[in-house]
């Protein structure tokens, strides 16, 4: 249940991230699934062989530089989807663990998590007054394209879980329904 909440929030973060935006800039030239693919290969490779700890230094690092840019940019697009998705994959894992776990691990619980990914990418999306319209296409092209491609890196040969992050905000959730199905134990990182 506490994956539901996990997803849930981050779903709610980016629904709140679209109302902030303003409608303005550029449709970006470039291919957009292709980058967030490539942004979630590289930023698993990372957690992968150095830890959470050093992907969210290089994401930092990446918003540093990238955000410098006076446009938004195709680079800039990379660090956000890298965000979102190591953001997701942690409330993913630390979701399945207790929070008495959490606590003696220094983890920060699913919902913190969601909430700062969430004031970095609105912040990021609103410095560039990004439109609705493409931060919800951003958001589906991440967790269908991206979602995988990260999932599969770190975790090979694990089924790659169906991410259900809840009704949107003019739809009701099904009474007595699952929101989600995720594996049952959450992936070694080896």
């Amino acid at each position: 249940m506490q994956t539901a909440v996990a997803t849930h929030s981050i779903a709610v973060v980016l629904v709140a991230m679209c109302v902030l935006t303003p409608a303005s800039a550029a449709k970006p030239d470039w291919d957009q699934s292709a980058n967030i693919k490539d942004a979630a290969q590289r930023i698993a490779e990372i957690q992968r062989t150095q830890g959470a700890s050093k992907a969210f230094d290089y994401i930092s690092d990446c918003y540093k530089t990238h955000s410098l840019s006076s446009e938004y940019t195709k680079a800039f697009e990379g660090c956000i989807a890298q965000d979102y998705l190591e953001t997701q994959i942690l409330a993913l894992v630390y979701s399945r663990l207790p929070p008495e776990t959490l606590k003696k691990m220094g983890a920060p619980d699913p919902k913190a998590l969601a909430e700062s990914m969430g004031q970095r990418v609105t912040a990021a999306f609103a410095s560039y007054k990004v439109p609705v319209a493409r931060v919800e296409r951003f958001k589906k092209l991440v967790d269908e394209d991206g979602f995988p491609v990260f999932f599969k890196a770190l975790f090979p040969g694990v089924e790659v879980p169906k991410l259900h992050h809840g009704p949107t905000p003019d739809q009701k959730a099904p009474a007595n329904k699952p929101t989600e199905k995720t594996p049952d134990k959450a992936p070694d990182n080896k």
